[in-house]
């Protein structure tokens, strides 16, 4: 058995207002919160006890999983009084570990979509005998990211965060958010203060000598912190391109989850979701968008690439496009809205408001 720490505190301002009354792990994507995504792979893995290190509406999460025996697994939840960073969650929920000081423990970020062979990386950290073992992928454009350069044998040789200038970038590998750490390791990371393991843990690691080794896998990855990312992880899901056991329903064009009404004429498509209650009348053409629980979509409206949230309300013929809708608001009929416009929960925008384009 291998335990495992989900860090699920953070705030996700990037993401709001989606998460003005929702922590960014709950929020739903493919139908179920992006949670159930992980701790679903997470069990497929073979991961059998699973600690929440929770902070940013820490009380959402228990009354959702409960003890975890539904999904199959045992989960707890440790609440940081206030924000501890990534390595501060880390120490602070390990007094809830099984594990032996030598043995194994998986960490993820709780916003990180991704495809990578868990099995794999827990083999390539016990193979190497490493005392941190990380998830590198490789992107196109790594500015945004930190650098994880790695020898012939995969050995990290440093870590350089987000490198601005051509002669700073010596790699295309980033830190993936994914790690296995000795268990022993984790009780090296001080106690009872904020902590980031990317600027001081593992650079610290480095500098006395500890083995850090990284395994690419260049699989499905996304980092979910912005709008426009989550919708497209979401719809991704729902394609099949991303993998996940916890899709309730079979991958394809469009996902309706029971309950939800389209109307015969609406059309669906590019991964879209239609969460529980809500409604898609007649004429509505939606793309790769998710519309969330008790959402109202009005004939003729058009909505690609954007987020409809809970209860929200769009109007009739309103064109929507790379947009999130916060929970219970209302774009009335006639709008338009473009290129990462946000409405912020029960806001209302009266008929015919907003253009981004001349009137036709």
């Amino acid at each position: 058995m291998t335990e495992a720490i989900l860090l699920v505190g953070g705030k996700g301002t990037r993401l709001r207002p989606l998460t003005v009354h929702t922590p960014k792990p709950m929020v739903r994507a493919a139908g179920v919160p992006f949670l159930t995504h992980q701790l679903a792979r997470a069990k497929a893995a073979g991961v059998e006890h699973i600690v929440l290190a929770t902070s940013y509406l820490a009380e959402v999460f228990e009354p959702y999983f409960g003890d975890g025996s539904a999904l199959g697994l045992h989960l707890e939840y440790v609440t940081e009084e206030e924000p501890l960073g990534t390595g501060g969650a880390i120490r602070n929920v390990a007094s809830r570990l099984h594990s032996g000081p030598e043995d194994p423990v998986l960490i993820f970020n709780g916003d990180i979509l991704t495809g990578l062979d868990i099995g794999a990386l827990v083999r390539t950290h016990e193979t190497t005998g490493a005392d941190v073992s990380l998830h590198l992928t490789k992107v196109t454009d790594p500015r945004a990211y930190g650098l994880v350069p790695t020898d012939d044998t995969g050995r990290v040789l440093a870590f350089l965060e987000k490198p601005q200038t051509s002669e700073e970038i010596v790699t295309d590998q980033i830190n993936a958010g994914a790690y296995v750490f000795r268990r022993s390791v984790i009780d090296t990371i001080p106690a009872g203060r904020p902590v980031s393991v990317e600027r001081e843990t593992f650079p610290e690691l480095l500098a006395t000598g500890a083995h850090l080794q990284g395994m690419v896998d260049s699989t499905y990855w996304l980092d979910l912190g912005t709008p426009a990312a989550f919708v497209r992880g979401s719809a991704d899901l729902v394609l099949g391109r991303a993998p996940s056991p916890a899709i309730p329903g079979r991958c394809g064009d469009r996902l309706v989850l029971p309950t939800a009404c389209v109307a015969p004429d609406a059309k669906l498509a590019g991964g879209t979701v239609v969460g529980e209650g809500a409604f898609v009348a007649e004429g509505a053409r939606v793309f790769g968008s998710t519309i969330l629980p008790g959402a109202v979509i009005e004939p003729g409206a058009v909505i690609t690439d954007s987020l409809i949230g809970t209860r929200a309300r769009v109007g009739t013929r309103s064109v929507l496009t790379d947009t999130v809708i916060g929970d219970g608001a209302v774009v009335g009929a006639d709008n338009e809205l473009r290129s990462g416009a946000r409405i912020w929960c029960d806001a209302h925008i009266p008929p015919a408001a907003l253009r981004f384009s001349s009137d036709a």
